[in-house]
C-alpha cells in the first residue's frame, strides 16, 4: 500500500499555517451558474404584453383618435359633454353603492346566522357558499326572470289566483331588479371573508359578554362587528369593484332605461359603430376600476396584518 506523504505547511506568515499539499477553495469552485433574472421575467412579461396591455394600448389610442383622423382629445370632449355619459356614471355609480351597501348589510345578517346560529345544514350552507362564487352572473338573472318575470311563476300564479290579465311584479325590468340581482349575485363575495374572520372570532369573548348579561344586539355591536370590520372593507371594497363593471345581469334583466358604463361601452360600440366614443368610456371605465382595485388592495393587506 502506497503510504501518504504528509502535508507541509506553508510558512509564508499571511497565509498561516495552510497545508501546502492540498489544494486551497477556490472561489470559483462549488459557485453554479445562475440564470440571469431578467430571462425568467420575460416570458411572463412578454405574455402580459401580447395578451393585455398591448389590446388595452389600442383602446386608448383608438380613443385620442377622432374620426377625422390625427391625434386629438376631442373625443373625450364629446363623450364628457353628452348626456348618455353623464346618466350612464351617473347611474352605475349609484347602482354600484347601492348593491354594495345592500350585499354588506345582508351578507353580514346571512354570516351572523350561518357562524353562530346552530341550525341543521349549517356547514352545507357554507360550503354552498364557495360554490355559489363560481356561477356566472347572468344564471342568477336568469333564474329572477323565471321568478319574478313578466310571464314568470310569481305572475303565473296571481293570474291563476285573481283572473287578471297581468301579474303584479314587474319590477325586473327596472333599476330596481337590476339592483336585486346584483344584490343576490355579488352578497356570498361578502360572506366568504366574513365566515372566514368569524372563525377566527375567540368564542370566549362572546361567553363572557352573555355571561355579564348583555344582550344579543349588544353582543354584535361591541363584540363581533369589531371584529368583522376588516373583512366587511375588503368583500365591499371587492362588490363595489366588480357592480361597476357589471354586463351581464344588466344586459339579462333587460331593463329599459337602465344603462350602465359597459352598456354604454356596447352599445357605441356594436350598435352606433362609434368606436373612437366606446373607447373613451371604456378608458374611463377603467381607470375608475383599477383605482378601486388598487383601495381592495391596499384593505386586503391590511385586513391580512
Amino acid at each position: 500500500m502506497a503510504r501518504r506523504s504528509p502535508a507541509v505547511l506553508s510558512s509564508d506568515p499571511a497565509l498561516g499555517a495552510v497545508p501546502t499539499g492540498s489544494a486551497l477553495p477556490s472561489p470559483q469552485r462549488g459557485r453554479k451558474k445562475q440564470v440571469p433574472t431578467l430571462l425568467w421575467t420575460l416570458p411572463p412579461v412578454a405574455v402580459l404584453a401580447a395578451v393585455f396591455l398591448y389590446p388595452l394600448a389600442l383602446v386608448v389610442q383608438q380613443s385620442l383618435t377622432p374620426d377625422s383622423g390625427g391625434t386629438s382629445l376631442q373625443p373625450y370632449a364629446d363623450v364628457f359633454a353628452s348626456a348618455a355619459f353623464r346618466d350612464a356614471l351617473g347611474t352605475t355609480i349609484w347602482l354600484a353603492v347601492g348593491a354594495t351597501v345592500g350585499c354588506l348589510v345582508l351578507g353580514f345578517l346571512l354570516a351572523l346566522v350561518i357562524a353562530f346560529v346552530p341550525f341543521p345544514g349549517g356547514k352545507a350552507a357554507a360550503k354552498f357558499i364557495d360554490v355559489f362564487l363560481s356561477f356566472p352572473s347572468f344564471l342568477i338573472t336568469l333564474a329572477l326572470l323565471f321568478i319574478y318575470g313578466t310571464v314568470g311563476m310569481a305572475n303565473g300564479l296571481w293570474t291563476d289566483v285573481t283572473g287578471a290579465h297581468s301579474g303584479p311584479f314587474q319590477f325586473l325590468a327596472t333599476p330596481w331588479g337590476v339592483l336585486l340581482a346584483e344584490i343576490t349575485y355579488f352578497t356570498p363575495f361578502v360572506m366568504r371573508p366574513l365566515l372566514a374572520a368569524f372563525s377566527q372570532l375567540d368564542t370566549g369573548q362572546l361567553e363572557v359578554a352573555s355571561s355579564l348579561g348583555a344582550r344579543p344586539a349588544r353582543i354584535v355591536g361591541r363584540v363581533i362587528l369589531p371584529e368583522a370590520l376588516p373583512a366587511l372593507a375588503a368583500g365591499g371594497s371587492l362588490v363595489l369593484v366588480m357592480c361597476l363593471n357589471e354586463f351581464g345581469i344588466v344586459l339579462f334583466t333587460g331593463a329599459k332605461g337602465v344603462t350602465t358604463l359597459p352598456m354604454l361601452v356596447y352599445s357605441k360600440a356594436i350598435l352606433e359603430s362609434d368606436y373612437p366614443a366606446a373607447c373613451v368610456v371604456a378608458v374611463v371605465n377603467i381607470a375608475i376600476s383599477v383605482g378601486l382595485y388598487g383601495l381592495y388592495r391596499v384593505v386586503s393587506r391590511r385586513v391580512g396584518a
